[in-house]
């Protein structure tokens, strides 16, 4: 069964200038994506504004990405919704639609125990066969997923074949690899404030689910790729030093934010963000915009005129 690894880069949600969803702007961006070497995609997570889309909107956006994504790069799609029952009528409706893969939170704002936690994720993991997975990220939804909880799970699902980690213990990484080995792959956001990144690569991990893809891919891609050897190992380590500080400028404010105003200066489609989230204005997008041509970004991946931002 498909694992995802290396580069899995969370992609946002375009759209265009009436602020409907950009389908021509997805399939850009998915085109931008596969010529850099991005090993897949994941779709409507927190960088695609999910909780803004309307359930019209997210089912539109698993037929056409389906549609221009089949056969050249694999798709997760988050899958997850307030309810048990929502969640796998949406996971249903994916895996029919030919989803290679969907990822599951713990529903936000609820803040579960952990044994209603285990109970949501096995009920929706059973609906459906294709490849699954977790997005642990305590942060945005208030509930740690616990390796007890990871271990249980792998333990009765064959198809739970991923770990989206985003929280800043390097012990539950231990804890989970110790646990699960090969079971189960790990990989590992990329802000810069947890810095699992090299952590996650050194104790066995398998690569990043980054935001950081979407303006420099080839170079996630290449700090992404797990570490079998002192070249890559040093190739990672070089490269995440060096754009750190783009890192640090992408997460200034929640995604899709600061991800959505590089896009426009690089010329990709991104299209505006949706309230109640804010532009990227002023100083700080004159400071982005500093930090992406110093570091050769602009020249490198600018395309088109770039938008006026």
């Amino acid at each position: 069964m498909f694992k995802p690894t290396g580069s899995w880069v969370a992609i946002p949600t375009p759209y265009d200038h009436n602020g409907n969803v950009d389908f021509g702007g997805f399939k850009e961006i998915i085109a931008h994506q596969i010529a850099y070497g991005t090993s897949e995609l994941f779709v409507m997570g927190s960088a695609g504004e999910v909780t803004l889309l309307t359930s019209e909107e997210r089912k539109a956006i698993v037929k056409q990405v389906i549609k221009l994504s089949k056969g050249r790069i694999p798709v997760f799609f988050n899958a997850s919704h307030p309810t048990t029952a929502d969640t796998v009528k949406f996971a249903q409706f994916a895996e029919a639609e030919g989803a290679d893969g969907l990822i599951f939170t713990v529903p936000p704002y609820l803040l579960p125990p952990q044994s209603a936690v285990l109970e949501h994720m096995r009920t929706c993991m059973k609906a459906v066969s294709i490849p699954v997975g977790v997005y642990n990220n305590p942060t945005r939804v208030g509930v740690n997923l616990d390796p007890e909880t990871l271990e249980a799970l792998a333990n009765e699902i064959p198809n739970f074949i991923v770990d989206k980690e985003a929280m800043p213990n390097v012990s539950q990484l231990v804890e989970v690899k110790r646990r699960l080995g090969d079971r189960l792959n790990i990989l590992c956001c990329d802000f810069p404030k947890y810095s699992i990144v090299v952590p996650t690569l050194a104790l066995g991990g398998n690569g990043t689910a980054n935001i950081g893809g979407n303006i420099i891919p080839e170079e996630m891609a290449r700090i992404s790729r797990p570490w079998d050897s002192l070249e890559k190992m040093e190739e990672c380590r070089k490269l995440y030093f060096r754009f750190y500080p783009l890192l640090q400028a992408l997460y200034w404010f929640s995604n899709p934010i600061v991800i959505k105003a590089a896009l426009k200066i690089l010329g990709l489609p991104a299209g505006g963000i949706r309230r109640p989230y804010p532009e990227l204005e002023g100083e700080k997008l004159a400071e982005l915009r500093v930090i992406m041509t110093d570091l050769g970004v602009v020249d490198k991946y600018g395309r088109r005129k770039a938008a006026a931002v």
